[in-house]
């Protein structure tokens, strides 16, 4: 299968590992000359790095959108998303179009569209709704006949080893992505620049196989 990202923050790099490990092949698009010089040094060699708009055709083209099986945009701005799967969809007849939609509210606009709208904040209401499971680790959704599941880590009151620290700075296991933090009352949705505090419950999506590793990395133990 040959996947297109567009985005090349923490959801989209790590999309592309994941896709090349299992077989895939994958081509990324990120318009940030900074991130792109970086995802060239971290990702695996055969990840195609373009530096462009994924919203531009002349990037998508370059990428190979027209021979995709899957496009999937995953910038953390929703109307870059919609227009980038769009311009897929219509100028190079991609099959499927996937989009992260950062407002729960826009998920409707996507799906209108054809567009496979995938809102964290929607996942993480319907997992509260139907919590009926024990301990600080637990799998919550298995993915992918159980090679990747969303765990949830509740993150210690005293001696917390990643607490007031930035996202981007966690020496997180590969294969892992932070989605969002459950605070008090509040859901919210997990960037680069998000802090941990002690309490908060975390919401991850994780190799299965790499759970422990990542529980320890956040919780020291």
């Amino acid at each position: 299968m040959y996947v297109v990202i567009n985005g090349g923050g923490k959801v989209g790099s790590h999309l592309a590992s994941f896709l090349l490990n299992n077989g895939h092949d994958v081509a990324l698009i990120e318009k940030r000359e900074g991130i792109v010089e970086k995802l060239t040094g971290e990702l695996p060699g055969g990840v195609l790095v373009i530096h462009g708009d994924g919203c531009d055709a002349v990037y998508q083209d370059d990428a190979g959108v027209g021979r995709a099986d899957v496009f999937v945009a995953s910038t953390g701005d929703d109307d870059d998303n919609l227009v980038a799967c769009q311009l897929a969809k219509v100028a190079f007849g991609v099959p499927r179009a996937v989009a992260r939609v950062n407002n729960p509210k826009n998920e409707r606009i996507f799906n209108t569209l054809g567009i496979e709208a995938i809102s964290s904040t929607t996942i993480i209401s319907r997992m509260i709704e139907e919590e009926a499971t024990v301990g600080d680790l637990r799998t919550l959704i298995s993915l992918r006949k159980g090679n990747m599941a969303i765990v949830e880590i509740e993150l210690p009151i005293d001696r917390c080893v990643v607490c007031n620290k930035a996202v981007a700075d966690l020496p997180l296991p590969v294969d892992c992505v932070l989605v969002a933090l459950i605070r008090d009352d509040d859901v919210i949705t997990v960037h680069g620049d998000t802090e941990l505090l002690p309490g908060d419950v975390v919401i991850a999506f994780t190799a299965v196989e790499h759970e422990k590793a990542l529980k320890k990395a956040l919780t020291g133990s």
